[in-house]
């Protein structure tokens, strides 16, 4: 019983097994993974992520490029490695260029020969749609590249690794998730062989027996099994045959145990017997393991020998795969390898064998530093040998060659390291200049340039950084002299540039440098003299003062030791003056105001000299006794008396002469010292015997009394010239004396006049009064008797002026009657002019003035109503748009089945399919079948999403509110397109988004989608460019949308009128021809003179560029060339600049765009490189494809089955080429270079694309363009419609529900409440309305199809925006209804302001005219179609009274008031300007709807162009598939009737021996002999019925198409899956196919 229970304990359950299942599977996998994540970081060398994170970090490729980078270098270097980093990936997650990277990856893996079996599919990956197949991949791949000894050998690490629960079961989760089935990796060295082997039984023996003679043990047996040519193994060596047996028989032991610890819980029945035995892969790769550990061993022996030609015999061997061995550089390896191998010792503790890629790097590293002092030398001679030339710019350049391993050098100073480098290289005794010796000249003269630079630049620190460098090596340089440096060499340049000297050499800066030093020691020393002078003046000291100055530090000159005394007076003078002015007792002389101070007690020395000479010939001349003399003596000017007059010579003798006779000198000697005091209190000194001077009292102390001063003397000279002047004053003025008195006695008697009359006037108020009086009293006198006169005749004296009155009036009213009959025209034409200023006035006031009054706006009022005219005219908008929009998608459809049609018939040709399939899908282009897809398109308004019933119409108004929000807020959609995978997002924005908008087919259309460019390129640009040049590198999803809409609709006709004229000229000149290859020119000029001779030509076919180049005729041909290339490109450059108006809006408006946006996003971006991209847009992505190919964008009319001559296609590529080199501002070099002549041209031609593009940006915004603003749709008449199809909803739908987290990550978003209101995903069923056949039904796809193609009508209105009564709940719907009323109201009343209006009672007139208006608008509306009916809130205030208007206005303004839209203090005069904004937008609107009608019938014109020469195309088509008919009924008369095809039947065996079956998942290989295959061919031809059968037992069924093969074998898929398990060969199925049904 015990064990009873404990067998129901343990035995599990199906569901439990199955469980067990399902953590086994995932274990698997998982340390599957960990044995790719250890291979790969063996080979990779670096840290992977942690295993969980293993699967995703493999998505971006980055990983996987630089395994492939491993293994094969040259297919993927790490510079073509996108994100290399991973910073692009961890900052904004997976790019499209990432797979890029998975691309590289399988590439490398069909270099080295891995079979494409293992290779799995990028979306594999990127996608992460089958990650275990990448896994098996890496798998297969490291046992490859083991066999290949390229790689370790991956480990087996099953039973080995521990889990946790939550780890494995995740993976399960995951795995169950995508349903993916693990691979069978335990089978990859048997697919492996037999994808490489060539007799499969043959190799199988002959591993098998390896493996037993392994097992054995014996090494001759095991050696002679592996030399067994049918095992297929390479480079076995007799030496190592005992190593040979060593490993296999560990291997084989390790894999034995691997098995049996992977079978230990699982049944074994899958067990495959490489399981357990070593398969030819792990065979040979343990062979070459074994291989290179022996050459390793002998490279080790050589090394321990220092033998180099063994070492050098031993890395010959071809197991080291050791590549670029160098004779020459053995010596080095033997050095480089010894020192390696030392290095390894040491870092070990031990000795140990090199590995492999330690060989190869040490080797590389030798063979490079061969390369690069040869490169060295060779560069050093070039070098030499341009200095020798004597060009600066060619010296430049090679010694910027890095081979020459020469310092930086700057282009700015070429002629200073041409004129140095020279220079030392006359004065070297060999004449050359070695490596190192230029190596210190560059390195000194980069210094010397970067001074220059400093110079040139006005950069103190950095000239300060190049003077303290070591490479300069200037001596003395001293920090606290920098900027004195700084200002001596900016001057020292200044003049060496003036003596025609450009740079300053290192002696002028050393030089330079030694003064400057020298400069500041001398103001040093200067500054301690001046300091020592102001110490002297302080301590009084005239003796120190005098040492002081006369110091050499003080360099001061003329210094005189006799004046030291004034010296030092003067200088403490000016010191105390400087204290008194700064208030500052401490101020000093600074050394400007000492040498000023000395110079001025010089010149006052002198001067005070001069003075007592002169004064002393004055005494002597005063003795003496002559007045002349004295005279003369004077006037001396050193003197400097004042008022010395000739005629008083005589005066001043004697008076002069009578002063000295009163001085006595006191004692009896007669000193000869005499004393003079200046004007400044200084006392001078001078001896009358030697005339020596002195500022000192002289030592005896005596002082001659007896001499006159210059005081003395100025007195005497001054009063004999004063009384000398009287005397001639009173004598001269005689006449002036005798007028004076006479004006004095005039005026005692005007004073006694002034008295009489004073006395007059104090009388004068009283003469006044008395004459007063007596004048009133006569005035009043005769006043009286008039009135009493007139009053007798009064009744007369009014009919008399009565009289004259009227005849007066009517005499003037005559006249001016009569002017104006004879002037009655003019008057007429003033009176017209008048009312139409008036008319301008009030109009330009109306727009332009801030605030108009209300008087204007209500002559205006009426034009807000809407006019039959203006019903009409939406109504016909409406009805073209459709058209229009119709007639687009059908056109596209037409085109895309032309180009089907293209193909198949080149698949006809090409891949012989049956005639009969093209023409079935010609059929589909008839007439006939156009209108039935028409009828088809158009969805019956009873059925489907349209019917009659309240659910449909709620799913129809969700609909409607979504595809509105869509529209109206282009973030949703801007940021959708991101989200999808790139050629999905490019059909959904051809299918979708533009049909959205309706192709921009009116203002608010084309309004709405420049919204959703802008905003898409914006969040392109912030989100997936990294760096400004992503936009012409990459392609760029929204500038490929933009250019692709403007171009093959509305920018279609712009381009045939820019571009039209010069490609037309280009087509029309027969003799045009521009040839800019020298190979091209060559052979067509061989050419024409063989076949103008008739004889071979002697000249070689066959030549380089250069080799034509050097025929003079070829030059001639060539230069012609070029000059017709330019003079056409002028004509294509005029016609492009000149045309920036015929530009379509919306690409220069994003262009605008783009500009701004990269300017904001890349600030130190130059303007020069946005506009290159900006360019790009314009010119080479929206205008060179229709230069190069104008017939394929209608730029010229080319009849069907027409194309351009290839002449014409090559001179217009000619033209192409130069305006895309000089819009990019790329000169010609390299293969191009003998056209480097153009690049002056390209240079000009460029600024004028840049003014170009400047222009082109000059856009206004399009609010402005379109006149459209937030209350737009409001006002507007029509709601807006758009066409879509079923299945373009359906798909919109889908991949909102998809993506609305990401497009709308806020939970409040509008977004997510317009889906739930959809609620799930309809089908196509659901919105037509039809029933389809069942899915078992062959048809039911096609009529899926056919359905999902129905197009319907959506009137577009937003949810949120009220529809009915609900203006009080919303502002804009509350500031629309008052408006319409107050119309109403300011139409039938009058009133100089809105309260006035509102508050005054309306009468019945005004009444009765406002009944009137409201009749005359509901018979309007009435007439008005539905699509244009008004909305219904407005139309249900039309119904009330005009006092009810004004009642509900009042209540409205009130609450507009409230919300602070309006206010009444100014009268609500923001109401009345917001109806003058709507009259004025009126009239702009009217004025674009006809601009609108004009530009529909014209593209509707164009689309039936286009729909016309695509019928041609049809007809042409049409014939050519009547001729293959008719050839064909030839050859069936020939060949008899057809006999009926057969049926195939092949095993799968067989199938997979002719290579067309590759696998067939989860089946052995050993079982395909059990798999049988029918092929049934059907009725209808090219389709076939495929039958698999296993063990007899029908399984599956699959229609197979031979035209859908052809499809894929077109785009190049190789695989195709069938059944959804086996793999089949498509290129091999077509061909049994050809071979066996279609007999060719």
């Amino acid at each position: 019983m015990e064990g009873a229970g404990l067998v129901r304990h343990e035995r599990l359950t199906a569901d439990e097994m199955d469980e067990q299942r399902r953590q086994n599977v995932a274990y698997q996998y998982l340390c599957h993974l960990e044995e790719a994540k250890r291979w790969m970081e063996a080979c990779l060398s670096e840290e992977l992520p942690p295993l969980m994170e293993l699967e995703e970090s493999l998505r971006n490729g980055v990983i996987l490029a630089k395994l492939g980078h491993c293994f094969a270098p040259t297919v993927v270097p790490l510079k073509k490695i996108y994100d290399c980093e991973q910073t692009q990936y961890k900052a904004a997650g997976l790019h499209f260029r990432h797979t890029d990277n998975i691309n590289y990856w399988r590439d490398a893996m069909s270099h080295v020969g891995l079979p494409s079996i293992f290779h799995p599919e990028t979306t594999d990956i990127y996608d992460k749609k089958n990650m275990p197949r990448v896994v098996y991949c890496i798998h297969a791949l490291s046992l490859y590249l083991f066999k290949l000894g390229l790689a370790p050998q991956i480990q087996d690490l099953y039973g080995k690794l521990d889990f946790t629960e939550e780890e494995i079961n995740n993976m399960k989760r995951e795995l169950e998730k995508y349903g993916l089935q693990l691979p069978a990796f335990s089978k990859i060295g048997g697919i492996l062989a037999n994808e490489l082997s060539v007799d499969e039984a043959a190799v199988h023996a002959a591993v098998l027996a390896i493996n037993e003679a392994v097992d054995r043990g014996l090494v001759a047996q095991t050696m002679m099994a592996l030399r067994n040519p049918s095992a297929m193994l390479l480079d076995l060596r007799e030496v190592l045959a005992g190593a040979y047996q060593e490993v296999l028989h560990r291997a084989k032991l390790e894999k034995g145990s691997n098995a049996r610890n992977r079978y230990l819980q699982v049944i074994p029945e899958g067990e495959d017997i490489y399981d357990r035995c070593l398969t030819q892969a792990e065979i040979q790769g343990n062979i070459n393991k074994v291989n290179v550990h022996g050459a390793l061993e002998e490279v080790d022996d050589a090394l321990e020998r220092q033998d180099a030609p063994a070492l050098y015999r031993a890395l010959q061997d071809p197991i080291l795969t050791l590549r670029c061995l160098q004779r020459d550089n053995l010596d080095r390896y033997l050095e480089q390898l010894s020192m390696d191998r030392q290095q390894k010792a040491l870092e070990l503790g031990y000795m140990d064998l090199l590995e492999q890629e330690e060989l190869e790097a040490g080797i590389l590293m030798v063979n490079k530093k061969g390369e690069e002092e040869q490169a060295m030398l060779r560069a050093v001679s070039r070098i030499n040998a341009a200095i020798h030339r004597g060009m600066p710019a060619k010296t430049l350049e090679v010694l910027m060659d890095p081979a020459a391993r020469l310092p930086h050098v700057y282009p700015l100073a070429a002629p200073l390291y041409q004129c140095q480098l020279a220079l030392l290289q006359h004065q070297h005794p060999r004449g050359e200049l070695v490596q190192e010796e230029l190596f210190v000249a560059v390195e000194m003269l980069s210094a010397v340039a970067l001074v220059n630079r400093a110079l040139d630049a006005g950069d103190p620190d950095g000239l300060w950084s190049s003077l303290v460098s070591s490479a300069l090596g200037l001596s003395g340089v001293e920090d606290a002299n920098a900027q004195r440096y700084f200002e001596d060499l900016l001057q020292l340049k200044g003049q060496s540039r003036e003596a025609g000297a450009e740079f300053l050499s290192w002696n002028d800066i050393q030089d330079s440098v030694n003064d400057t030093n020298s400069s500041v020691r001398d103001e040093n020393d200067r500054v301690l003299a001046v300091r020592l002078i102001n110490e002297a003046l302080v301590q009084a000291d005239p003796e120190k003062t005098l040492a002081a100055l006369l110091l050499l530090a003080a360099a001061l000159p003329d210094i005189a030791l006799p004046t030291a005394r004034h010296y030092h007076d003067v200088l403490a003078r000016a010191r105390r003056l400087k204290a008194q002015v700064t208030e500052d007792d401490g101020a000093v002389l600074w050394w400007e105001e000492i040498q000023e101070g000395v110079c001025k007690a010089n010149q006052d020395t002198v001067a005070a000299r001069r003075m007592a000479l002169g004064t002393a010939a004055i005494n002597q001349a005063i003795k003496e006794g002559k007045a002349a003399q004295t005279l003369r003596v004077l006037r001396n000017p050193d003197v400097a008396l004042c008022g010395v007059v000739s005629a008083c010579a005589v005066a001043y003798q004697e008076q002069l002469a009578a002063l000295m006779a009163t001085k006595r000198q006191a004692g009896s000697v007669k000193p000869c010292w005499i004393q003079h005091r200046l004007t400044d209190g200084a006392e001078y000194y001078l001896n009358l015997q030697t005339f020596e001077g002195s500022w000192q009292h002289p030592h005896d102390g005596g002082l001659n009394t007896t001499h006159l001063s210059r005081e003395e003397i100025q007195l005497v000279v001054t009063r004999v010239t004063i009384a000398h002047d009287r005397e001639c004053l009173w004598a001269s003025n005689v006449a002036f004396v005798v007028r004076l008195q006479a004006r004095l006695r005039g005026f005692l008697v005007r004073r006694e006049f002034a008295a009489q009359r004073h006395i007059l006037q104090e009388q004068w108020p009283a003469a006044i009064r008395i004459q007063a009086c007596w004048r009133g009293y006569k005035q009043r006198r005769a006043y009286l008797e008039r009135l009493r006169y007139l009053q007798d005749n009064a009744d007369a004296a009014i009919k008399i002026q009565a009289g004259v009155r009227m005849w007066q009036a009517r005499r003037k009213y005559q006249e001016r009657l009569r002017y104006f009959r004879q002037n009655i025209k003019a008057v007429i034409k003033i009176q017209a002019f008048v009312r139409a200023n008036k008319a301008r006035g009030d109009y330009r006031m109306l727009v332009h003035a801030k605030s108009p009054p209300l008087s204007i706006v209500r002559r205006f009022i009426h034009l807000l109503e809407q006019s039959q005219q203006d019903f009409w005219e939406e109504l016909e908008v409406l009805r073209l748009q459709e058209e229009v929009v119709k007639r687009i998608r059908a056109s596209r459809q037409l085109e895309s089945d032309l180009d089907l049609m293209d193909i198949k018939i080149g698949l006809l040709v090409k891949n012989r399919i049956t005639l009969q399939e093209v023409v079935s899908h010609c059929k589909k282009l008839t007439k006939k079948n156009k209108e039935q897809l028409s009828e088809m398109m158009s969805i019956d308004k009873q059925k489907g999403l349209k019917s009659l019933s309240k659910e449909k119409r709620q799913k129809l108004e969700a609909y409607q509110h979504l595809f509105y929000l869509l529209q109206t807020q282009p973030v949703y959609l801007a940021r959708l397109i991101f989200q999808m995978p790139q050629n999905k997002s490019t059909k959904f924005v051809e299918s979708v988004i533009f049909t959205l908008y309706n192709y921009a087919s009116n203002p608010r259309e084309a309004y709405l989608l420049l919204q959703l460019f802008k905003a898409a390129l914006q969040e392109e640009i912030r989100s997936k460019v990294d760096h400004i040049h992503d936009i012409l590198t990459g392609n760029a999803t929204v500038i490929r949308m933009v250019v692709g809409f403007y171009r093959n609709t509305r920018g279609q006709n712009a381009l045939r009128q820019i571009l039209g004229g010069p490609v037309q000229e280009v087509l029309q000149d027969k003799t045009l021809s521009i040839r800019t290859n020298p190979v091209d020119i060559y052979k067509a000029w061989i050419n024409q003179t063989e076949s103008q001779s008739g004889q071979k030509s002697k000249l070689p076919y066959e030549v380089s560029p250069e080799q034509a180049l050097s025929h003079p005729e070829v030059q001639r041909r060539l230069d012609i060339s070029i000059c017709n290339l330019l003079a056409m490109t002028d004509k294509f450059i005029s016609a492009i600049t000149s045309s920036v108006d015929k530009i379509p809006y919306g690409m220069r408006y994003v262009a605008k765009i783009l500009r701004t946006s990269l300017a904001e996003k890349f600030p130190k971006a130059s303007v020069e490189e946005i506009d290159k991209i900006v360019g790009n847009l314009l010119y080479y992505r929206f205008m060179n494809p229709a230069v190069v190919a104008p017939d394929g964008f209608d730029i010229v009319d080319i009849s069907a089955g027409m194309t351009l001559h290839p002449d014409h296609r090559r001179n217009l590529g000619s033209i192409a080429k130069v305006l895309q080199h000089a819009a990019a501002h790329k000169a010609f070099d390299g293969e191009n270079a003998h056209l480097c002549g153009v690049n002056q041209y390209l240079e000009d031609t460029h600024n004028k694309f840049r003014r170009f593009i400047s222009a082109a940006c000059c856009v206004p915004e399009p609010e402005e363009r379109f006149n459209v603003d937030e209350y737009s749709d409001m006002v507007a008449v029509a709601k807006p419609v758009i066409y879509i199809t079923v299945g373009e909803l359906i798909n919109t739908h889908k991949l909102l529900l998809e993506h609305q987290d990401t497009i709308a990550p806020h939970n409040g978003d509008p977004l997510h409440e317009l889906l739930e209101d959809l609620d799930e995903l309809p089908t196509v069923q659901s919105l037509v309305g039809e029933s389809v056949p069942s899915p078992v039904d062959s048809s039911a796809e096609q009529v899926l199809s056919q359905l999902s193609k129905m197009e319907i009508s959506l009137t577009l209105t937003g949810k949120l925006v009220p529809v009915a009564s609900s203006e009080e709940s919303d502002m804009r719907s509350l500031l629309l209804s008052t408006k319409q009323m107050l119309v109403d109201v300011i139409q039938s009343q009058a009133g100089d302001s809105l309260p006035e209006i509102l508050w005054t009672l309306a009468s019945e007139h005004e009444e009765a005219s406002h009944d009137h208006l409201m009749h005359r608008r509901a018979l309007r509306d009435a007439q008005t179609p539905a699509k244009l009916k008004r909305n219904h809130s407005l139309a249900a205030n039309s119904q009330l009274s005009m006092e009810e208007k004004k009642r509900k206005i009042i209540r409205n303004l009130q609450r507009l008031e409230i919300l602070g839209l309006v206010d009444s203090a100014h009268q609500y005069q923001e109401l009345i300007n917001e109806l003058a904004k709507d009259i004025r937008n009126q009239r702009r609107y009217r004025q674009h709807r006809k601009g609108e009608l004009l530009k529909l019938r014209q593209t509707l014109q164009g689309l039936n162009a286009k729909t016309l020469f695509y019928e041609e195309q049809i007809d042409y088509y049409n014939q050519y598939i009547k001729t293959c008919l008719d050839n064909l009924a030839a050859s069936n008369k020939i060949s008899g009737k057809n006999k009926k095809l057969q049926s195939l039947r092949y095993t799968a065996a067989r199938l997979f021996e002719k290579g067309v079956l590759l696998e067939i998942e989860d089946l052995p290989l050993s079982q395909f002999r059990n798999v049988i295959f029918d092929i049934i061919p059907c009725e209808e031809s090219g389709r076939f019925q495929v039958k698999a059968k296993f063990m007899g037992i029908d399984m599956e069924r699959f229609q197979l198409h031979y035209q859908d093969l052809l499809q894929l074998q077109y785009e190049g898929v190789a695989v195709m899956k069938m059944f959804n398990k086996a793999k089949v060969n498509v290129n091999l199925l077509i061909f049994l196919l050809n071979k066996k049904f279609f007999r060719k």
